[in-house]
């Protein structure tokens, strides 16, 4: 049982970020642009920069870069596994950023008198 049918979101957000690109085509190509960059480098491949957006997506809670990111993953040759690898990583920096911020509350703890 899947939690969303991901390839109707998938159309349907890129058919709206389409309608956006045609309100305001230099804030869609300015993001255009800054996605595309990291390819023109040529220092990593693009299975490993879908593995690294599809982790970075899970941080920042975005459903629809999951979707995009997710399939291009796939679509460049990740197995599950690495995938599975790739989330690890994300979930290990949530828990760390959770770890610093508590450090960061007792300190505004300590000092809120």
């Amino acid at each position: 049982m899947s939690l969303l049918d991901w390839k109707t979101y998938r159309t349907a957000l890129l058919g709206r970020i389409g309608d956006l690109g045609k309100l305001s085509p230099d804030s869609v190509g300015g993001y255009l642009m800054a996605s595309g960059a990291g390819a023109k480098t040529g220092h990593l491949d693009e299975k490993t920069r879908q593995l690294i957006s599809l982790a970075v997506a899970v941080t920042t809670r975005c459903d629809g870069c999951i979707s995009v990111h997710s399939q291009k993953a796939v679509q460049n040759g990740a197995t599950k596994d690495e995938i599975a690898e790739a989330l690890g990583v994300a979930i290990a920096m949530n828990a760390g950023a959770a770890l610093v911020y508590s450090a960061r509350a007792l300190d505004a703890v300590d000092n809120a008198a």
